[in-house]
């Protein structure tokens, strides 16, 4: 019987151009694969290099991302729990519940992939359409375990939707900026906790050299503070129990340095008046937007328009509740204060507090001092001076004297010892 022929062989070109077909297919795969993998260890290499600086690490890992997911559009954006005319939009910010792209991440989907933006009714994606051309649109979210830290874009000007390997390369370049921002911010915290530490060693240091003195333990306590809080220019003051009274400035200019030197009446309303009327912390986003600066009240007008100060945190020096003065950084920006830099500032007031209380103890300590000493002194002074002379001359000839006596004593017992020793032995001899 005859043998069949192998279906296999039936059409030998057609096997040898799948078989090509495939192995292209392969090494398509391969290279692909490869470039993934050089991209992703440039990117760990520019995390590596960078420590705590995320700019260059966004840029890579966008770069990368792009190029290998074909996209010739994309961002990387940061919420804060709530990012050329398009471009400007978006770095302008934005609430993320507003935008629709946002809207699934927020709800806890790992990405949002929309084919064609220009099918969405919304003002941005109306932009996105309008003024970059986009259409296809990727959104992957960065995420550190249930809290949504920002996300990846990529977008297309054609409509053509990414497939699962550029999903889950994006997902992956994803991972990788969560890792910089998370190693950035333990750095961060890191070198924030040693400026500080350092910073209140330094403080105590000069505690302890300038006892009593406030001068500079307030220069450096406020020089310190400013600098921590990222602030432009501080004050402190003392409280009498009637007025402020500024003893140490930073950061201020001259004209404004001339303008505080004047004793404070603050209005009740001001950060101050609060401050004599019990608050412990003030805190204000812009002091040109309030009603008390419209007003023309004469200190802020000069804090705003002489040092250019907009949003401010004013803490309470206090010792038994008992007011004694006030700490006060400057911002020239609209930036509200953190909380850890609040928590700080209130820190150094603790420690303003320490200083001025020792200084009143070592102040009261000199006084009753100088309160038991001042009736021997009197008594020294009611002496007069020949006589203290005299005095001093009979007590210096009576030791002299016993002096004399005494070694002439000594030397009487040395010599009847030295006779007594030789006329022995003159005995032995004979």
């Amino acid at each position: 019987m005859s043998a069949t022929p192998d279906s296999t062989f039936a059409n030998p070109k057609q096997r040898i151009a799948d078989l090509e077909r495939q192995l292209a297919e392969r090494e398509a795969a391969l290279a692909e694969a490869r470039e993934q993998q050089a991209a992703t260890a440039e990117v760990l290499q520019v995390i590596n290099s960078s420590p705590g600086d995320l700019a260059p690490v966004f840029d890579a890992i966008l770069e990368k991302a792009h190029t290998l997911c074909g996209a010739v559009q994309g961002a990387m954006f940061l919420f804060d729990g709530e990012p050329e005319a398009f471009n400007s939009r978006m770095r302008a910010g934005y609430r993320a519940a507003d935008n629709p792209l946002t809207q699934a991440l927020l709800a806890g989907e790992p990405f949002n992939h929309v084919v064609d933006v220009a099918l969405r009714d919304d003002p941005i994606a109306r932009a996105a359409v309008e003024l970059a051309g986009a259409h296809t649109v990727l959104a992957v979210a960065l995420r550190k375990g249930k809290l949504l830290l920002g996300q990846i874009v990529a977008g297309r000007r054609e409509v053509r939707p990414f497939t699962n390997e550029q999903i889950a390369l994006l997902q992956n370049f994803a991972t990788q900026a969560v890792i910089a921002m998370e190693n950035a911010r333990l750095i961060a915290e890191t070198r924030e906790a040693l400026e500080q530490q350092t910073a209140t060693a330094e403080v105590l240091q000069v505690i302890n050299s300038s006892p009593g003195d406030l001068a500079p333990v307030f220069e450096a306590m406020l020089e310190k503070a400013t600098r921590l809080c990222e602030a432009v220019f501080g004050l402190m003051t003392t409280y009498d129990g009637a007025q402020y009274h500024n003893v140490a400035t930073h950061g201020v200019g001259h004209e404004l340095a001339e303008h505080m030197r004047a004793p404070i009446h603050p209005d009740p309303e001001s950060a101050l008046g609060r401050i004599e009327r019990g608050e412990d912390l003030v805190l204000l986003d812009d002091i040109a937007d309030t009603d008390l600066y419209r007003k023309g009240d004469p200190r802020l007008r000069a804090i705003v328009d002489l040092g250019g100060a907009h949003s401010y945190a004013t803490v309470a020096l206090r010792k038994d509740r008992k007011l004694l003065g006030s700490i006060t950084v400057y911002r020239q920006e609209v930036r509200p204060f953190t909380d850890k830099q609040i928590a700080l500032l209130q820190n150094f007031a603790a420690q303003a507090v320490i200083a001025m209380e020792n200084a009143r103890l070592i102040t009261e300590t000199r006084d009753a001092l100088n309160s038991r000493l001042r009736p021997l002194r009197s008594w020294v002074s009611s002496i007069h001076r020949p006589e203290i002379s005299h005095l001093c001359s009979t007590r210096y000839w009576r030791r002299r004297t016993r002096f004399v006596a005494s070694t002439a004593a000594s030397y009487s017992c040395t010599t009847a010892s030295i006779s007594g020793r030789s006329r022995h032995t003159a005995c032995l001899k004979r």
